[in-house]
């Protein structure tokens, strides 16, 4: 058999053991030692060994576990219901303003916690029940959960992002800068989309009744509710970008700040303290495990020269740079639609992304692409992870197939701002350039 087809086949078995139900880490760890051991012998194992040390003995990754930590102990202290119960009572009395709500407080619990699952639960607990009681569309209330609760993904900080960066070499504060942009276009997307629907069906998205509004002195007593939450954001975000401390510096303060605004709002218990921990160490692990498989991959699937005949098919594809951006684009949404985002960004950005840099595009801004496609993924049929995590949080009337539909307008918008990112660069890049002064 050719040499060239060992990659390939690599695929192939990865996509089988994927198809009978093994986890996408033991799938990629399984097929690393079956190709090493068979094509090199024993020896090949050493470096399997070598790529699982690289890939852990790196201080960035240390940001991950604070960061998801910092997300549970504000999600458990209740401090997303503070910030819906905050926007709830600004917006109501605008027709479609339970749904702005919802996006809005999607976009803030993105820069308070940088996990997907935290976001779409806690607005499926939180905003859904307050938008079906007061008639909004069933469709619509079900995709602002999902396409607000998915933010988390682009707005910093991103667990997502500091993969991305680790994998890549690309500037973490980069991301986050861009990160906030392509969020930020997101979400304005979406609030256009409510406004529009509301604004020409009025029972699409109806304002609250008169009498259900609150008063002006209700509305200033619920900011103090989210000033603390507010100015951890701020200082997070604000020392990463400004370059006063690192993503792990940023994320140990970040958490060691959710611990202090649980106790001065007398919410923290070591339940909490002790859940937060118990979770985070789980899906810490799954990254660990998923990042030990894909680096082991990605080892043997490179020293069998994969790298060079995928880089050599996209040099030679015809319609240049720009149909392998597309290519890559199109490659990175299918994969979405059945592996987690974390899986992605190390079994197919290492391959992808230096050969869009060899083609002149900016890494960063690439970088900025494909985090908004893994986006994507989270409420991409049939496997999206946030369709599920609706599903598991939704009434019981609620079925499957109702948020599916619910999240193509969401995903459509999601593509919409893809396609903007590419035809205007500087509608993500601008920040970054700025606070990176390049």
């Amino acid at each position: 058999m050719s040499s060239d087809l060992y990659p390939l086949l690599m695929f192939v078995l990865l996509f089988v053991l994927l198809a009978v139900g093994v986890p996408i880490a033991f799938s990629l760890a399984a097929v690393s030692i079956v190709f090493a051991y068979f094509l090199w012998g024993w020896g090949a194992l050493n470096l399997l060994v070598s790529a699982t040390w690289g890939s852990m003995n790196n201080f960035v990754i240390v940001a991950v576990p604070l960061f998801i930590y910092m997300a549970y102990i504000l999600q458990k202290t209740n401090v997303v219901a503070d910030l819906y119960d905050t926007i709830f009572k600004w917006s109501g009395g605008l027709r479609g303003g339970l749904a702005i709500a919802t996006v809005i407080v999607g976009a803030i619990l993105g820069a308070v916690s940088g996990v997907v699952a935290a976001g779409v639960i806690g607005l499926g607990l939180i905003g859904l029940p307050q938008m079906l009681k007061h008639g909004y569309n069933k469709k619509l209330a079900l995709g602002c959960v999902l396409g607000g609760g998915t933010l988390g993904q682009l707005i910093p900080p991103s667990t997502n992002m500091v993969l991305y960066g680790c994998v890549t070499g690309v500037s973490i504060g980069g991301l986050f800068a861009g990160g906030l942009c392509a969020g930020g276009l997101l979400a304005v997307l979406y609030i256009g989309y409510v406004l529009i629907g509301a604004l020409f069906n009025k029972d699409f998205a109806p304002a609250l009744p008169l009498e259900e509004r609150a008063s002006w002195g209700e509305k200033f007593r619920s900011l103090r509710g989210v000033a603390l939450p507010a100015l951890l954001i701020a200082i997070v975000l604000g020392s990463i970008l400004n370059g006063v401390a690192t993503p792990t510096e940023a994320a140990a303060f970040g958490a060691a700040g959710a611990i202090l605004i649980g106790l001065l709002n007398r919410r923290l218990t070591w339940d909490i303290v002790w859940s937060s921990c118990y979770e985070t160490l789980s899906i810490t692990a799954m990254v660990g495990w998923t990042m030990i498989g894909a680096s082991a991959f990605g080892s043997v699937f490179s020293g069998l020269g994969g790298n060079s005949i995928i880089a050599d098919m996209a040099m030679s594809m015809p319609g240049g740079a720009t149909m392998v951006f597309f290519v890559s684009a199109a490659f990175i949404f299918f994969l979405g639609m059945f592996l987690e985002p974390g899986a992605i960004i190390f079994l197919a950005v290492p391959i992808l992304a230096p050969i869009l840099s060899q083609l002149g595009y900016d890494p960063l801004w690439v970088g900025l692409v494909f985090n908004v496609l893994l986006q994507c993924g989270y409420l991409s049929p049939p496997f999206g992870f946030s369709l599920f995590y609706l599903k598991g949080c939704a009434p019981k009337d609620v079925d499957i197939m109702e948020i599916y539909r619910a999240a193509l307008p969401f995903l459509a918008l999601q593509v919409v701002s893809v396609v903007l990112i590419f035809l205007f660069p500087n509608l993500v890049l601008w920040l970054p350039r700025l606070a990176m002064g390049r």
